[in-house]
């Protein structure tokens, strides 16, 4: 299985904070976490945000999870595409990076960061993305920061730059919740527009046990089937826990009570490795 969506590092991002004490740990501590993780929940390869605006010499952001790789079997880096450089010594690192093959796809913070998926500061982000076969990933729908805009993080923005940009595959992350029927029907209509399934449900073992959490995951679970059916597009749903938001055992418990079990291989795996271009 393959969980494309989780942090290792803190985001960086205003007003979100480390998202878990346990980002804050040494590489060894946090890599030691991560192993047991996958391990339990049966995971091959899970794929780590980076950092936004972690300086010139780390253009991707993925400096601090490099750290942490070396520990962590199937751990792999998406670097952020940061909308706020757009000088083309910026450009040029970040295509050096995509030509030696350092992360498996890039990341934009919608919402987070107030530019739609169709600013001109992203359009070299596309092209370079193209050039060098590697998806493009948007945080979309709810945020965890209140200095966060709705408005740039909504699915339809993403519908845009499908139809201007064919050449990109992109990624919805968390299935634009609550927008989920809107992402849908931006998977169903685009041929290059696929959806992850992280970070629906947040919180902690007890929390996904209990009775409020179990009644949070049967209503996602209603939403998730309903895209899924509506989009016609079983093929390009990913997995993803957005851990450490979520344990990846209980998340993939929850997943796989959501998703119809015919579509539980593509879901949890092969979808990932025809996105990600995965041996």
């Amino acid at each position: 299985m393959i969980d494309v969506h989780i942090h290792a590092v803190p985001p960086n991002l205003p007003g979100v904070g480390s998202l878990s004490p346990l980002l804050r740990e040494p590489p060894e501590r946090v890599a030691a976490e991560l192993r047991r993780e996958m391990q339990t929940a049966g995971m091959s390869h899970a794929f780590a945000m980076g950092a936004w605006n972690a300086g010139d010499d780390d253009p991707l952001g993925i400096n601090s999870t490099l750290e942490i790789t070396p520990f962590v079997p199937g751990l792999r880096p998406i670097g952020i595409a940061d909308p706020t450089r757009t000088d083309s010594e910026h450009f040029h690192k970040v295509e050096r990076l995509l030509a030696n093959g350092a992360v498996v796809a890039l990341k934009g913070y919608l919402g987070y960061l107030h530019f739609e998926p169709a600013h001109p500061n992203y359009q070299r982000y596309y092209e370079l993305a193209a050039k060098y076969r590697v998806p493009v990933m948007f945080h979309t729908g709810d945020t965890y920061s209140p200095q966060a805009k709705l408005k740039y993080a909504h699915p339809l923005g993403v519908d845009e730059v499908a139809v201007d940009h064919p050449e990109c595959r992109f990624v919805m992350c968390h299935l634009g919740n609550p927008w989920m029927t809107d992402a849908a029907e931006v998977i169903y209509k685009n041929v290059n527009v696929w959806a992850d399934l992280s970070g629906l449900l947040v919180g902690d073992d007890g929390s996904f046990a209990s009775e409020e959490g179990r009644e949070a995951a049967s209503e996602l679970a209603h939403g998730i089937r309903r895209a899924m059916k509506y989009s016609e597009r079983p093929n390009r749903f990913v997995y993803g826990t957005d851990w450490p938001l979520a344990p990846m055992a209980a998340y993939r418990e929850f997943i796989r009570d959501a998703v119809a079990p015919e579509y539980h291989e593509q879901v949890f795996e092969e979808n990932a490795r025809r996105l990600f271009r995965l041996g």
